[in-house]
């Protein structure tokens, strides 16, 4: 079976792995913040704070972003559902912003319209979560501007896109937004086993994510409230999570940066391989904008609209083939659990006609031409 993702592990990073564990510290030790540091310089943001796993960074980020109980949060709604769950999370209200069926991205100008909308019912959001799908960036500079129009916040769900770049500037600069968040999960650029990041470059931000990571305990004086105890003294200041990664994970993670150009290029040369067997055919690549460089964490094709169980019999054919096609994603407000919300699906056409089109192909650095070959055969047998 040709999976539509996978990790890509050398003898490098086992050796990372297994050097922390013979360490005195294989939890909070020194490889954690080096992680950070080296994904804060990478992305040219001013700080970072490493977290268990992507939708923990999501989470404490709305709550940084002081999201509470009347609230509203907007999203896409073909994302992962993390990506919506990070807001219930913190008591708020989801809403969902339709996508440009073209790049598979929040679009700007859907989310123009319901933004007057919700201006003139008082119902504005309060945080926009964008989510960079398979990779390429949302029109970032456009919904910039409609925040400081609308007074609202931005959380970057750059999940799919660590090493992508908008604007010729790295994806996680938080040039276009309040905070950045990046997934390391193994199918994802890269990984550290599970593990997530949150970049911003708002100290008072980065202070409090790294609060709630850990249990919104804190060590510094100056955070406290009354006097230390003794050197062993610590506060808990607010509450918080056990959301912090460990050493054994920030090892393989930094071992896997040393090879993110190369992924990212090997991803990026797939793609295009892709594209031209699928030029003047009714395969339709879902391709980023010309400002972005896409980290291509999936392979998005659109094929002509199909029912359900049209669909599914494709699915099978090609499973049978050995091709491991996967749908990225179901949209948000048809899951059972979103359904209690009364989200009506005609509110949605893009991500609606998105779910009736649009599969995932392979797509992975060491994916081999005879294998890509095989699948572009399959496919244009379709």
């Amino acid at each position: 079976m040709i999976p539509y993702g996978k990790q890509s592990i050398t003898t490098e990073d086992i050796n990372a792995v297994t050097d922390v564990l013979q360490a005195d510290l294989i939890t909070q030790g020194p490889l954690v913040p080096e992680f950070e540091q080296s994904i804060a310089d990478l992305c040219q943001a001013q700080y970072a704070t490493a977290v268990s796993n992507a939708t923990a960074a999501l989470h404490i980020a709305n709550l940084a972003l002081e999201v509470g109980a009347g609230d509203i949060v907007w999203t896409t709604p073909i994302s992962f559902v993390a990506s919506a769950n990070c807001a219930l999370y913190c008591s708020a209200t989801i809403d969902f912003v339709d996508i440009d069926i073209n790049t598979a991205n929040i679009c700007p100008i859907q989310l123009q319209g319901k933004l007057a909308k919700a201006q003139r019912e008082n119902q504005l959001p309060k945080v926009l979560v964008v989510v960079h799908m398979a990779g390429a960036s949302c029109n970032m500079r456009a919904i910039a501007q409609l925040a400081k129009q609308y007074h609202f916040k931005v959380i970057e769900d750059a999940s799919h896109a660590i090493g992508g770049k908008y604007l010729d500037q790295p994806i996680g600069s938080c040039q276009y937004s309040d905070i950045t968040v990046f997934s390391f999960h193994p199918v994802k650029i890269i990984t550290s086993g599970e593990g997530g990041m949150a970049l911003t470059n708002n100290q008072q931000l980065d202070k409090k994510l790294k609060r709630l990571r850990s249990h919104g305990i804190t060590a510094d004086p100056a955070a406290m409230t009354q006097e230390s105890h003794g050197p062993w003294y610590y506060e808990q200041v607010e509450l918080g999570f056990n959301y912090r990664m460990t050493d054994i994970h920030a090892a393989l993670g930094l071992s896997q940066l040393n090879r993110l150009t190369s992924f990212v290029q090997k991803r990026n040369d797939i793609a295009k391989r892709y594209d031209n067997a699928f030029n003047h055919t009714n395969v339709m690549p879902i391709k980023p904008e010309s400002d972005c460089y896409s980290a291509y964490h999936l392979y998005l094709v659109r094929l002509p609209e199909m029912s359900l169980a049209e669909q599914k019999h494709l699915f099978e054919k090609l499973r049978g083939d050995k091709i491991f096609i996967q749908k990225h994603y179901i949209p948000i407000y048809l899951q059972p659990y979103y359904q209690q919300f009364n989200f009506d699906p005609a509110d949605y056409p893009q991500a609606q006609a998105y779910y009736r089109s649009v599969i995932t192909l392979p797509l992975y650095p060491e994916l081999d031409i005879a294998q890509q070959d095989y699948i572009i055969d399959k496919i244009l047998r379709l």
